[in-house]
């Protein structure tokens, strides 16, 4: 029978209890443990597709096509592992599955009720995934913060869960301790009232991570240990570090990792996984040359505040590119509609090594992008345009050099006479009965590399034997546009060449301009960024960031 470890969060969300959760993963994996990850989020929405970026962050696509949060992303990068449609288990998912169960009788004309079939239910998910996955440990991250209304019917759960098996289930909880500037001293109290409400659903942490921006002191290490019941060495100090990725280190220093297991019941074993984590990122703390690389989105303005969550996956496969050869990425940001208001910006990415534009959706910004994308591919920056940024780097081409004036993607104006971009014939039923949520080009598709091509080479030198099936690789897709096939003789015609198909030949899934013409300029209809892990960085990114490098 699997393990269970149940991370919640107290006081505010935000305070990184994803990325404890991630580490304790990649932990408990590097002694030798099999471990599955759920995140387990309240919301009734059936899926994360839907929601805005902004609001939620990134939405991060899986192998098998479920668009889940953002935390998911977080455990693959850290554990290097991937999962799957049900390690996201949404309380929409849930009471879905009940209703369902209901109308076909499966509860025999029994009383459904909230409050005992949707904690079973949400038992039943656990248990299954466990099961099918066969782990020893299972990780179950309780999305958002305790006392939520939402997240009782998962404390119900876990509840349930540990009054079955009081010697498999612990609860680590992850709370916020703030340091005033008018006081000048670390408040527990905050997180005393988040464990308070915990206990209130009869749960009882058997771990308490102290997030801050310093390490806790022994004195606030007592105070929690005595009004929160739990031992002063199940306290475990968690600092603000300037790279996530060292918090597996920090843990390690008060033996979290064999501390959770003798609470289990467990055995370490020793595995060298941790060893090349921490010499990796002992490394990064001695960089000192950088390298500066822009990205042009849109989803970074929330009211007066800048946000980064809604490209997390982008930005971290930069990192681990920039970490793997030793240099220190220096990201700027860049508003594309602020370059619509201001073209004098451009001029300021003449200053970067390289440019990305990322995903998006919609009309807004779109002409700064494709500004952008013009400015960098005559003056020769590196360019790595991922998905959306294919699409606008095949707009842009089309109109500056095909001479096609007014081309465009049919998503931002449908009235062009030159829709380069195009609707999948797939989608158009779809979006007449506006059915939106999952219903788009997702997941795991295969695609063909040109051989001769840029994209090919780069693969080639940079895989690391993991894409061992080239020229054919198989990467993540989140698209409901496509290439217009109608304009594909004009362009193979030019220097922009089509040099990633899918098998059949008809979707085009990667464009670049000959190396003849430009240093690195690669388009892809698909996102590396989310097979990209902090010990196997993407060989994309790879490529990119090493032509940054050369025009340094």
């Amino acid at each position: 029978m699997s393990k269970y470890i149940f991370v919640s969060g107290g006081v505010i969300s935000g305070i990184g209890k994803g990325v404890s959760a991630a580490s304790i993963g990649f932990l408990l994996k590097s002694y030798g443990k099999k471990i599955t990850m759920i995140k387990a989020d309240q919301y009734l929405n059936v899926d994360a597709g839907t929601m805005n970026p902004l609001e939620h962050g990134e939405t991060f696509v899986l192998d098998d096509g479920f668009e889940t949060d953002m935390d998911i992303g977080t455990y693959e990068r850290f554990t290097n592992q991937s999962f799957t449609r049900p390690n996201s288990m949404t309380c929409g998912a849930i009471f879905e599955r009940v209703i369902n169960k209901e109308r076909a009788l499966g509860y025999q004309g029994k009383w459904v009720s909230i409050d005992h079939h949707i904690p079973g239910e949400i038992v039943n998910w656990f248990e299954e995934v466990s099961k099918k996955e066969g782990s020893d440990i299972t990780i179950i991250e309780i999305g958002g913060t305790v006392g939520e209304i939402g997240n009782g019917l998962i404390l119900e759960a876990n509840k349930m869960m540990k009054l079955a098996n009081p010697n498999d289930v612990i609860h680590i909880h992850v709370a916020y301790l703030p340091v005033p500037p008018m006081l000048g001293e670390m408040k527990t109290k905050p997180a005393q009232m988040s464990v308070e409400e915990l206990n209130k659903h009869a749960i009882h942490p058997d771990f308490i991570i102290g997030r801050s921006e310093v390490a806790l002191d022994d004195v606030r290490i007592e105070k929690l240990s005595k009004y929160c019941f739990v031992k002063a060495s199940h306290v475990i100090p968690a600092p603000d570090v300037k790279c996530i990725y060292d918090i597996p280190i920090n843990f390690e220093k008060f033996d979290f990792g064999k501390k959770i297991l003798k609470s289990l019941g467990l055995r370490s074993k020793d595995n060298p996984l941790y060893s090349k984590w921490k010499k990796k990122v002992e490394g990064i703390k001695k960089l000192k040359q950088e390298v500066n690389i822009g990205i042009v989105g849109k989803y970074f303005k929330s009211g007066n505040f800048d946000l980064k969550d809604s490209y997390v996956s982008v930005l971290e496969a930069v990192n681990h590119s920039c970490w793997e050869f030793g240099i220190k990425p220096n990201i700027h940001w860049i508003v594309s509609d602020e370059l619509e208001k201001n073209p004098n910006m451009l001029e300021e990415l003449g200053k970067l090594d390289g440019i990305i534009v990322p995903q998006g959706w919609g009309s807004r910004g779109s002409e700064g992008k494709i500004m952008a994308i013009k400015y960098v591919r005559e003056n020769k920056i590196p360019y790595l345009g991922l998905c959306y940024g294919m699409q606008m780097a095949v707009v842009e081409y089309a109109r500056n050099v095909l001479n096609l004036k007014d081309a465009n993607s049919e998503e931002i104006n449908p009235k062009s006479k030159n829709k380069v971009i195009h609707l999948m014939d797939s989608q158009k039923k779809l979006i007449e009965k506006k059915e939106y949520g999952g219903t788009i080009r997702l997941g795991s598709y295969p695609c063909a590399v040109d051989l001769k091509s840029l994209l090919y080479s780069t693969y080639k030198k940079y895989g690391n034997g993991l894409y061992h099936t080239l020229p054919d690789i198989d990467e993540r897709h989140r698209h409901r546009y496509e290439f217009n096939n109608e304009y594909r003789e004009l362009f193979e015609k030019s220097d922009m060449k089509l040099v990633g198909k899918s098998p059949d030949g008809l979707l085009i899934e990667a464009v670049e301009i000959s190396k003849e013409k430009h240093p690195f300029f690669i388009g892809t209809q698909y996102h590396p960024e989310l097979k990209s892990r902090f010990l196997e960085p993407h060989p994309l990114f790879l490529g990119f960031v090493k032509a940054c490098m050369k025009k340094k």
